[in-house]
């Protein structure tokens, strides 16, 4: 077991470091999204300078690499009894490779679709869940890292409140994956509490005013 467990937080983690937002803006721009707008390699930032349409392969990496990662701790973690556990522990890890990704000097995203998708694999309920809050925040003001911020927020305490007695890892990893993702957008509440965060249209390039 220990070395399924070894084997998947390697991987995940490796899988974790396809940052689909570097790896379209070198595709489509033959430039790094992380030297434009904010510099973050995440969606919100490639949508602005790319657009929307590029990014549903950006989407497609990132959701990808973490469904990969949740079902392969998952299968090999099953013989033991212990596919939530694997699950849990390939989500956890290729969110650190999203966040820290060694093969890009450690400058990642944020992890919000990746962690989102994460949610969805531990349980599909809780992760519509927290997704409908981000956009029904997203709806309301237009502020991206809002609702992330809220949603992320949200994930670890409701999954423990409806998980709590069935094992305590997963427990552990959804409060850590909270914890982790609203700390990687502290930059993003100080501008919110200063006002000064910018708005973002989703569906096409440039910030909304």
């Amino acid at each position: 077991m220990v070395i399924s467990i070894v084997i998947t937080a390697v991987i995940a983690y490796l899988l974790g470091n396809l940052n689909g937002a570097v790896l379209i803006s070198r595709l489509v721009a033959h430039e790094d999204v992380r030297t434009k707008g904010s510099g973050n390699a995440g969606l919100t930032n490639f949508t602005r300078n790319y657009g929307a349409a590029a990014s549903i392969f950006v989407i497609a990496i990132d959701v990808g690499k973490a469904v990969a990662a949740c079902l392969l701790g998952g299968f090999l973690l099953k013989g033991a009894g212990h596919y939530m556990d694997g699950v849990a522990l390939g989500g956890l890890f290729v969110i650190l490779g999203h966040d820290f990704p060694a093969l890009l000097g450690f400058k990642g995203g944020k992890g919000i679709l990746s962690g989102v998708t994460v949610a969805l694999m531990l349980d599909w309920r809780i992760g519509l869940l927290v997704f409908g809050i981000f956009l029904l925040a997203y709806a309301l003001t237009k502020y991206v890292s809002l609702g992330s911020v809220l949603s992320s927020g949200a994930f670890g305490p409701i999954y423990a409140l409806v998980h709590w007695g069935e094992g305590w890892f997963p427990i552990v990893v959804g409060f850590i994956l909270s914890g982790l993702l609203v700390w990687m957008h502290r930059g993003n509440i100080a501008r919110l509490l200063k006002g000064e965060e910018r708005k973002t249209n989703l569906l096409g390039k440039g910030k909304k005013q």
